[in-house]
């Protein structure tokens, strides 16, 4: 069964840094895009960074120039270097991997940004 298991969220005062990492479970996402979402109370899940199998990414408006998205050397696994962090940053944070189709997700992690 494939998983996605996410870790490095936690509480950060703003201006602070987190790195979010995410391993997959084989290699089945080794020539796929991976990437992180978000989704804050009362609103709904959006895209924050993704990056394919070559390196290419994309940023949300919101982040760009602050967070940084990375593949492992070994290809099953994302980061996200998150800078310069803001209350508005603050959600569950889910890693995302899309292979043959069908989407798969983490379990979430937390990241709040508070004083």
């Amino acid at each position: 069964q494939v998983q996605l298991v996410e870790s490095g969220g936690g509480l950060v005062q703003p201006g602070g840094s987190l790195r979010l990492s995410c391993v997959a479970s084989g290699s089945i996402f080794n020539r796929d895009p991976m990437g992180w979402y978000r989704q804050a109370p009362g609103k709904q899940r959006e895209l924050v960074a993704a990056v394919t199998s070559i390196g290419s990414t994309n940023y949300a408006d919101s982040v760009k120039a602050r967070f940084i998205i990375s593949r492992g050397v070994a290809k099953n696994m994302v980061h996200l270097q998150m800078n310069s962090l803001k209350p508005e940053d603050t959600a569950v944070y889910y890693c995302n991997a899309v292979h043959a189709g069908v989407s798969y997700w983490g379990q979430g992690t937390q990241v709040t940004v508070s004083s």
